[in-house]
């Protein structure tokens, strides 16, 4: 049995990769993919931790060749989720969890290239103004990439509703805990466990047992 996916996005800012590395803390046996993007590396990342960084033209080069799940032009840089790397996971019947902008999260949800269910939950800021400072407090931007990502998020968070979860960010422990029983609860569903039901049942075959009296 295949694991799920799991899409995970929210605004920029929206604290959905420290969410997940605090999940990832929680529920070791949880599949990562980590994407692909051009934006530039910045202090304190390591490659292939939060992304891996390529140029613009290799980024193109991979489009061409149907090397990504998803991808999308976000603020300016490409980000994309490898396909190979997904199914890689995924196949091994551990749940893969991916960290995406809303466009990417949307193209998964639509047209998804991997068998399995997908869950999506998204990330929601308390308020704009909470967002605003952390994009601010962050320190990563440049005043005009700020502002554009400030004014991207009143479209993106207007797409909360075509996800299966949303989790309000407002204290990180809260919304750890809550994503991690989402991604629980979504394990026990019937399609998931159809292996051990079956042995379950098989040892409820009457044919199987003698009862006194009979």
């Amino acid at each position: 049995m295949k694991g799920n996916l799991i899409i995970i996005s929210s605004p920029s800012g929206g604290g959905k990769g420290t969410l997940i590395k605090e999940v990832r803390e929680m529920l070791p046996d949880l599949g990562y993919s980590c994407s692909h993007t051009t934006r530039p590396q910045r202090f304190g990342e390591e490659e292939g931790r939060e992304y891996f960084f390529i140029s613009r033209e290799e980024f193109e080069q991979r489009i061409e060749s149907g090397d990504f799940l998803e991808h999308a032009n976000v603020h300016g840089n490409l980000y994309g989720t490898s396909l190979a790397e997904s199914r890689k996971v995924f196949n091994t019947g551990k749940d893969l969890i991916v960290e995406v902008d809303v466009q990417g999260a949307l193209q998964m949800m639509a047209n998804a290239d991997l068998d399995g269910s997908r869950i999506s939950i998204f990330i929601l800021p308390p308020s704009f103004e909470v967002l605003r400072a952390r994009l601010t407090s962050r320190n990563t931007e440049e005043p005009d990439e700020l502002r554009t990502r400030l004014k991207n998020s009143f479209n993106e968070v207007s797409e909360y509703q075509k996800f299966d979860y949303v989790i309000v960010n407002e204290d990180l422990p809260t919304a750890a805990r809550q994503l991690a029983a989402i991604i629980t609860a979504e394990r026990q569903s019937t399609d998931r466990q159809t292996s051990a039901i079956k042995g379950i049942l098989d040892s409820f075959d009457a044919s199987r047992h003698l009862f006194e009296g009979e």
